[in-house]
């Protein structure tokens, strides 16, 4: 999700979200606003980590590979594309800040 569509979603601008995501805490009103615009838990967020996001698919895949459900196990989406995808979205994030950063620089 872009920093704009979050922002507008938690009723902040996108210069907010870039200062939360830079900063080493969050006001806990806020966090809640935020996991509730991305649909998931606080606890996501504050456990979040690239290799959870790896070790989730992987875990998830062994699952569905290894359960029997009496019928055959179809994945509705490739897990592969959603690691591609969050990693494209934290690339996104990355670039950012950086923008970010460097109107902050030019500013002074």
């Amino acid at each position: 999700m872009k920093q704009e569509a979050l922002a507008q979603a938690i009723g902040t601008n996108q210069q907010a979200i870039s200062g939360i995501e830079g900063s080493e805490t969050i006001d806990e009103t806020k966090l809640t606003k935020i996991a509730e615009a991305l649909g998931v838990t606080v606890e996501a967020i504050e456990s979040f980590s690239e290799e959870n996001v790896f070790n989730y698919f992987n875990t998830f895949n062994d699952s569905v590979s290894n359960s029997n459900f009496g019928h055959n196990n179809i994945c509705n989406f490739n897990s592969l594309d959603k690691v591609v995808e969050l990693y494209e979205r934290l690339v996104q994030a990355e670039k950012d800040k950086v923008e970010y950063l460097e109107k902050l620089l030019k500013g002074k």
